[in-house]
């Protein structure tokens, strides 16, 4: 009698363990490059900018090399590639360059990760323009997630597994959903910063006026 292949493996094991690491790396680089006075916000924002901004050039730059120029994700090998075949057994599409994909992609690797690195700059330096590609970065986090599930809903989602917990929960729920709730947060944040530095000036300016 044939049995079911194990759902988690080896490669789950180490795909989860590297994305822990990430995790850790950007947490460490907090304590090394911000003031032991900053605000717990500013050193979230930190840890998570650094997460980010590594997994985009890291994990999605690799799905970039797989996926072009005539490759693709279930033809090729190496750990990266078999970290992405961990991915495409909960989302087919990422197996096949879906063109879609690959297009958000680009922009999500060359674009976002490299504010994320920008707006971790601006950190260090205490620079209160960020709050402005904070805002930049988020939007741009959320309609990627937007136009990466949207279709697949539209079309009663063919391309997803979610026969199981790793896949539902951790692949296609958690491992989608911290790059909504996180950058909303985050544009909440920057915007009260935004507006109260606005306010203020608009009041002097006022104050000046009478």
């Amino acid at each position: 009698m044939s049995t079911a292949p194990p759902i988690f493996t080896a490669t789950s094991a180490y795909s989860l363990a590297f994305v822990a690491a990430v995790g850790l790396t950007g947490y460490l680089a907090s304590k090394s490059l911000l003031p032991k006075n900053a605000r717990w916000q500013d050193r979230f924002t930190f840890i998570w900018l650094a997460f980010d901004g590594i997994i985009h050039f890291t994990l999605e730059g690799s799905f970039l090399y797989y996926s072009m120029f005539g490759r693709q994700v279930n033809t090729s090998s190496g750990p990266m590639a078999q970290m992405w075949k961990e991915y495409v057994a909960a989302d087919f599409r990422w197996g096949v360059a879906d063109p879609t994909i690959v297009s958000l992609e680009l922009l999500t690797v060359f674009g976002v990760g490299t504010m994320c690195f920008y707006v971790l700059k601006q950190l260090v330096q205490d620079d209160p323009a960020r709050h402005y590609w904070i805002i930049v970065l988020s939007t741009s986090e959320i309609y990627g997630g937007w136009m990466t599930f949207c279709p697949e809903w539209l079309t009663g989602s063919p391309n997803l597994d979610t026969s199981n917990f790793l896949y539902l929960w951790v692949y296609l729920v958690f491992m989608n959903v911290i790059w909504v709730f996180i950058p909303l947060w985050l544009m909440y944040d920057s915007y009260g910063h935004i507006a109260k530095s606005l306010r203020v000036a608009q009041a002097s300016a006022r104050a000046k006026k009478n």
